[in-house]
């Protein structure tokens, strides 16, 4: 999303990293850790289990419910009156940006600069409870996200579990091109240019060389609502989309994987173009037709409202009038996640964090829940569906034995108060205590 703000400064503060080693460690395999909380929600199920404790050997958890076996020398952690729960996952990310001119940022700053940023960014996201995230494009500083993936599985550095995808893909003077700038300086776009398929194809191969995970693509933009009327156009036809789809499928980019195409898509026909296609998601979705929402029920195609960060830039816009016009977008936004819900779309989590402060993300689930889903549908949509839509089904999203050691204490019932989210008292990942 590109949206021009007036700039913010960094802080060197913000870019420092704790002097906790449990920050950048692996979890001891022989140590064994006995949670305890006066909660703990069973996702799938709904069910709260009072009281709860989960047992964890090294990065795995071994058992959860309301009494767990205690073996000899296990350190126990009393979390008092909490409640125990998967640890969060926002599927759509953006480590390499921060509040202000976004598209100065990447003008102005270097790519070493912003790959730091990117690290203090994951930094937050983890602090906040989120265990982990789909990074959705760099934003023009390429397969950096690749580093940072890696440095944080090699417990360099903390972060949440990382799915990334380089660059994102877009035409020639698409929505990421950097268009109103001297043509004579020639400032790059934020995105990989591909016009054709045989480009699209070449590039997703040159992304995947480089360590990408996934592919992201912009379908559509830029949007204009006027007098609500939502329109936008789209980038490139369902023939175009579906060879991307066809060719991450090639190197492991099937249904559930983590590894597919996920698209930057707001409205008809692109919307309607990538669920043709087959893509993984369709990030935004403000405007998707009858038969679009048919089809991504039929084949569980994701749709990620984003909702956050269209409420921050109403907050933040340069004028009232502008602000006005965010809120009515906002509002006809929130009418159509009504009737997808409706529909039976499949829903995930992601809050666009990046342009808005990173850490505070957690508002996303409670804008879903003002918009009409019940506090533990956004639950189970954010844990499990985003779980399946990163390639984790099985390994997170639920407090389960085998599953990966990802555990957060909130205050409260998050399945009566989706607010206490804000409010992580605890953070475990991989079976480190991050915050506690």
């Amino acid at each position: 999303m590109k949206i021009l703000l007036p700039g913010l400064a960094l802080s060197l503060a913000s870019l420092s990293f704790s002097a906790s080693p449990s920050l950048a460690q692996v979890a001891d395999p022989n140590h064994a850790v006995v949670l305890h909380a006066a909660r703990l929600l069973d996702v799938a199920s709904g069910q709260v289990v009072t009281p709860g404790e989960v047992l964890v050997r090294g990065e795995r958890i071994v058992e959860a419910g309301a009494r767990v076996t205690h073996p000899a020398g296990a350190e126990v952690i009393d979390l008092g009156d909490k409640t125990l729960l998967p640890g969060l996952i926002d599927a759509h990310v953006h480590l390499f940006l921060h509040p202000g001119a976004e598209d100065l940022q990447t003008v102005q700053e270097s790519v070493p600069e912003r790959t730091l940023i990117a690290a203090s960014a994951a930094k937050a996201d983890l602090m906040a409870g989120f265990t982990a995230e789909r990074d959705m494009g760099t934003e023009g500083a390429g397969c950096a996200d690749v580093a940072v993936r890696n440095a944080i599985n090699k417990g360099m550095i903390p972060g949440p579990r990382l799915r990334v995808s380089c660059n994102a893909i877009d035409l020639t003077g698409g929505h990421e091109d950097a268009i109103g700038y001297n043509p004579a300086q020639h400032v790059l776009s934020n995105a990989d240019y591909a016009d054709s398929v045989e480009e699209i194809v070449k590039v997703i191969r040159e992304q995947r060389k480089g360590g990408a995970d996934f592919t992201k693509v912009y379908e559509t933009g830029r949007d204009t609502f006027h007098d609500g009327v939502f329109q936008t156009p789209y980038q490139y036809s369902a023939e175009e989309l579906k060879a991307a789809v066809t060719e991450a499928a090639r190197v492991g980019g099937s249904v559930g994987s983590g590894h597919g195409v996920a698209v930057h898509a707001t409205g008809e026909p692109g919307t309607g173009y990538a669920v043709a296609a087959g893509v993984a998601s369709v990030d935004h979705a403000y405007q998707l037709s009858d038969a679009t929402m048919a089809a991504m029920k039929a084949k569980n195609i994701y749709a990620v409202p984003t909702f956050a960060i269209a409420e921050y830039f109403a907050d933040h816009a340069a004028t009232p009038q502008r602000a006005e016009n965010e809120r009515a977008e906002q509002a006809y936004h929130a009418a159509e996640f009504r009737k997808q819900l409706a529909a039976g779309v499949p829903m995930a989590v992601g809050s666009d964090v990046g342009p808005f402060p990173h850490g505070t993300q957690a508002r996303e689930l409670e804008l879903m829940v003002e918009y009409g889903m019940k506090p533990l549908a956004v639950l189970q949509a954010d844990l499990l569906n985003g779980a399946k839509l990163l390639g984790w089904a099985g390994q997170i999203g639920e407090l389960k034995p085998g599953f990966y050691a990802d555990v957060i204490a909130v205050p409260g019932n998050p399945v009566e108060d989706i607010s206490v989210l804000r409010k992580v008292a605890f953070v475990m990942k991989d079976g480190v205590v991050v915050v506690r």
